[in-house]
């Protein structure tokens, strides 16, 4: 990990209920924060789950080359908007950094990998999916809406032994402009190469996210909770 990672990033924080036993870890999108997914939560929170603690960090501000060098919050660096290469490895190193330094506080504060959830929108489901293929304690799900997989021959040879049993939801607009369905796609299917179980939606949607994959997506997780409940 990047030791030069000293302090933990700052996040914005909501408990369903009263000490939780599972935490959701989600990365917003390039230019946004940890306010852009808060309102999710009660469209996709469900009465019968366990109360869970969601925590929305907010990326770094950095500059932004295709934004003409603009400051804003990003996980790394974009500098081409070709797939392939456009994420800056530096970036995404230190951005997996953070990101499981914040699953270490939330094993700290009594929630172990194995019920915590990753989730990311565009370049912040790129940073969970780039964490996922890492770890080598798994991780309860990865959630990866409209994204791919960065640096995906360096990742490839990166991917741990055990990576392949994190169940893995992925979600994609068909009209995406800003990630093409295609790229999201590809990634799927090499996910799948390394053995992921790989919950694939498509909708007749932009770059957002649309109320059919929220119910999807909270279909998916019942699933995680439901499985978790039985090993348990």
């Amino acid at each position: 990990m990047n030791e030069s990672v000293a302090t933990l990033l700052e996040t914005v924080e909501h408990e369903t209920g009263p000490a939780p036993q599972w935490s959701v870890l989600w990365l917003h999108g390039l230019g946004a924060d940890g306010h852009d997914f808060a309102p999710i939560v009660p469209e996709l929170v469900r009465k019968d789950w366990p109360a869970l603690r969601f925590v929305f960090p907010h990326a770094p501000v950095r500059a932004v080359t295709i934004n003409n060098g603009m400051r804003m919050r990003a996980w790394y660096d974009i500098r081409d908007m070709n797939l392939a290469n456009r994420a800056d490895e530096t970036g995404v190193d230190e951005s997996v950094a953070q990101t499981e330094a914040l699953i270490a506080r939330e094993v700290a504060r009594g929630v172990p990998a194995s019920r915590l959830l990753l989730a990311g929108f565009s370049q912040g489901g790129a940073i969970a999916l780039a964490t996922a293929l890492r770890r080598t304690q798994p991780l309860a799900g990865v959630v990866a809406l409209s994204t791919y997989l960065p640096m995906v021959d360096r990742l490839v040879q990166e991917t741990t032994a055990t990576a392949h049993t994190q169940p893995l939801f992925m979600a994609h607009g068909q009209f995406d402009p800003v990630v093409p369905y295609a790229g999201g796609d590809f990634s799927a299917r090499k996910l799948r190469e390394l053995g992921f179980n790989v919950d694939w939606h498509a909708y007749p949607m932009a770059h957002q996210v649309c109320a059919e994959e929220i119910r999807d997506l909270g279909d998916w997780m019942q699933r995680r909770f439901v499985a978790a409940d039985g090993s348990g």
